[in-house]
């Protein structure tokens, strides 16, 4: 009872000492509410309970389609409605291939020299890597069947600029297999370009520099991965579209028309695996031709070679290629006041194995934050809005289910999607925050609101620390910390690139070990060890999350600002016209170094080294309608944010001039989309932020423009630049006519 007592002194002190901070968003006689809420929110959350929930779905192999995955469905779904939420399992059929047979092999003067492992050994230090049921061996879903025989090549990670490397060599992969490490891009880019080069076959490793014994102590002693770990994934090509392959654009249910596995454009076109450190050695060490540059060599101990040859390798790869169900738990709780307007939360729940730290260290944390926001409602209280949780099965291998989901109920999102808030793995360390800009300033607002659990002290004021400590002054003195633009990667794919729903990605780490990620040891043994011991860092994202759910349901109006927004398309603008002119004048010095006959290579010139060629000039392109389309969106973010921000804080605003405000702001992010999408992808919408081309993951901001700039296509520039002004100024005028 002491006990008792003294943590609800804590807590009521704590409120006490900022409840008249204004919330974004927040009517002044609604923020004391608001912040003892959430104070109430704070107190239920419990890292027991994520510490046993992530037990429980970590103990068996739960992948798309297997009974692992729907066992941890229904107990998902058990949870949600015994915390009070309307729960569905809404299941897709989706292509999901496993493999059937591998086959990695070394062939030096005609016969085999090695064979390949292929396989991650138990560990009597983790506990389920003995497990062998249900259990996916190291592949990459959607590479294609094949049996392969070349010459075999070292492309460094595989990324354009290694080509381009290549090329200066005089090195050709046509007709070869290459073998990349990870790292730089996302590995669906590996052999997607090894492809466009003319090679057969792709290799893909681990390489102990980035992912291993060069980072520190290997598993099970330390958090590194192990010379026999390997890195599972998918390799569709999903920057022209994620979700299933077979249904492009729709949901993928059982009466659903599917194309054809020849059909389907983002299938892989030749056989990709990826290896251990230990498999790749030999292959690796067989390799002879020139020694690369420095930037090549990796942190196994040998001299690296680039090949061609003299090692011979043998790829032969046989899939099924099934139909299997994806379940999707959704839970809802339905608002009091504005039902129609959705607050969606969502974190994946599939794994290639176990899946500790992916996903299920952010998927017990957004279950904890449900609860506790379930014990709420029990007290009688009401989100003002419809609060969705959404539990995604088969991210994974695309994002499938969550896409699945986006398609089949676009059109009901459109019109009630306020916010999508995702999160996936998490761990030790910094608070991340990425997402669409005109969410900046509230999510900083939410950042400060939050006790890191290690220093005790905010969330965002150990961010401008590391940042402080790192050199980068400026940033750690802006009034809003800037927030990551989103490429691809996770869940809000969907929402926010496809749709055009403003969407967060949010979660903590930075300073748990690596080496587990995709393969058997990503396990509860190794993350209660080396991610989060104790859980506290999973109950600080329930805590930020939960709050952030909380604020968005509950906000008078919602807590948007355009200014932060206007702002950094300014600096994504500059950056693009300073592309451009970099590669102008790199051209032109080029082109003189050719006209002068003088050739020179970054690092260890050799005798195969080939003299590069002229490149046409690279004109001036007319940015003009881009810099008079944000002087616009500046001018009226500016005017929207001071009069919807002022007319909170005075109450001079009526609630139904609030109301209309807040539809108009739910369709912002939408007024960001073109409906016939980026070039050569028209899946993707949003003119802001996308998955580079040639990257996967990795964002490009004004995407149209900078790819079509990097891509030397100077009319489709001058087009896109075009189409992004237009989109911009059809936001500013809408923000103009709301006011």
């Amino acid at each position: 009872m002491r006990l008792t007592r003294i943590v609800l002194l804590a807590l009521t002190l704590g409120f006490a000492s900022h409840a008249d901070a204004p919330l974004l968003g927040f009517k002044p006689e609604n923020v004391a509410g608001q912040r003892a809420l959430e104070a109430q929110f704070e107190s239920h959350l419990d890292a027991g309970n994520l510490d046993s929930w992530m037990k429980t779905i970590t103990s068996r192999p739960h992948h798309v389609g297997s009974p692992g995955a729907k066992a941890n469905a229904d107990f998902v779904a058990a949870k949600f409605k015994e915390w009070g939420y309307d729960t569905e399992l809404e299941v897709f059929n989706v292509l999901f291939p496993t493999p059937k047979e591998r086959r990695v092999e070394l062939i030096l003067n005609g016969k085999v020299a090695y064979r390949a492992r292929l396989d991650e050994p138990a560990l009597k230090q983790d506990a389920t890597s003995a497990i062998r049921k249900d259990l996916l061996p190291p592949y990459n879903a959607y590479s294609a069947d094949g049996d392969v025989t070349a010459e075999l090549v070292y492309v460094n990670y595989g990324t354009p600029e290694d080509y381009d490397d290549l090329e200066r060599l005089g090195i050709s992969v046509e007709g070869k297999i290459v073998i990349a490490r990870y790292g730089r891009s996302w590995r669906g880019i590996k052999p997607k370009l090894a492809y466009e080069h003319g090679a057969i076959g792709c290799i893909i490793y681990s390489d102990p520099r980035e992912d291993g014994y060069f980072q520190g102590e290997v598993y099970p002693e330390g958090a590194y991965r192990p010379e026999f770990g390997a890195q599972r994934g998918s390799v569709a090509d999903m920057p022209l579209f994620p979700g299933d392959p077979l249904t492009p654009g729709v949901g993928a249910k059982e009466d659903t028309d599917r194309l054809s596995l020849e059909e389907a454009p983002t299938l892989m076109k030749i056989p990709v695996l990826p290896i251990s450190y230990q498999d790749a050695q030999p292959l690796l060490e067989a390799l002879g031709g020139p020694v690369p540059p420095a930037g090549w060599r990796g942190g196994l101990p040998f001299t690296y070679h680039i090949g061609p040859g003299p090692a011979t390798v043998r790829i032969k790869l046989a899939f099924n290629w099934d139909i299997v169900p994806a379940y999707n738990v959704i839970a809802r709780m339905p608002g009091s006041t504005y039902p129609d307007q959705w607050i969606i939360r969502g974190n994946h729940r599939d794994a290639w194995v176990f899946g500790a730290a992916d996903p299920t260290s952010g998927t017990v944390a957004m279950m904890e934050e449900a609860r506790a926001i379930g014990e709420l409602a029990k007290t009688g209280w009401r989100p003002k809005r419809t609060l969705v949780y959404a539990s995604w099965d088969a991210e994974e291998p695309g994002l499938i289910g969550s896409t699945e989901w986006a398609e089949y109920h676009a059109d009901e999102l459109k019109q009630k999607a306020v916010v999508y808030i995702n999160s996936d793995g998490n761990g030790r360390g910094f608070l991340g925050m990425g997402g669409s800009h005109t969410l900046e300033k509230f999510i900083n607002e939410v950042g400060r609101d939050i006790t890191d659990p290690e220093t005790d002290v905010t969330a965002d004021a150990r961010l401008r620390a590391r940042m402080r400590a790192s050199g980068n002054d400026d940033e750690a003195r802006r009034a809003d910390l800037r927030i990551s633009p989103l490429g691809s990667g996770s869940d809000w794919t969907p929402f926010l690139q496809h749709l055009g729903i403003a969407s967060l990605n949010l979660g903590y780490g930075g300073e748990g070990g690596g080496g587990s990620y995709h393969s058997t040891y990503d396990s509860y043994d190794h993350y209660t060890r080396f991610g989060d011991p104790g859980f506290t860092y999973g109950v600080a994202l329930a805590n930020t999350a939960g709050r952030t759910t909380l604020r968005l349901a509950n906000a008078d109006a919602l807590p948007f600002a355009y200014a932060n927004f206007a702002d950094i398309v300014k600096v994504y603008l500059a950056e693009v016209q300073k592309l451009a002119d970099t590669m102008r004048s790199d051209t032109e010095k080029l082109n003189t170094r050719v006209a002068d006959g003088v050739y020179t290579l970054a690092a260890d010139p050799t005798e195969r080294y080939v003299p590069p060629a002229a490149k046409a000039p690279v004109p001036h392109l007319n940015f003009a309608p881009l810099e008079n389309a944000i002087d616009r969106l500046e001018k009226q973010a500016t005017a929207f944010d001071k009069a919807l921000q002022g007319g909170i804080r005075d109450n001079t605003l009526s609630t139904e001039r609030i109301e209309a405000l807040n539809r108009v702001m739910m369709k912002t992010e939408q007024a960001m989309t073109a409906a016939s999408g980026l070039p050569k992808r028209p899946w993707f919408t949003h003119q802001i932020y996308a998955p580079g081309f040639y990257t996967g993951y990795g964002v490009k901001t004004l995407p149209g423009v900078r790819e079509a700039i990097e891509q030397r296509e100077w009319a489709e520039a001058t087009e896109q630049i075009e189409r992004v002004a237009g989109v911009l100024n059809d936001v500013a005028t809408m923000l103009e006519n709301a006011m």
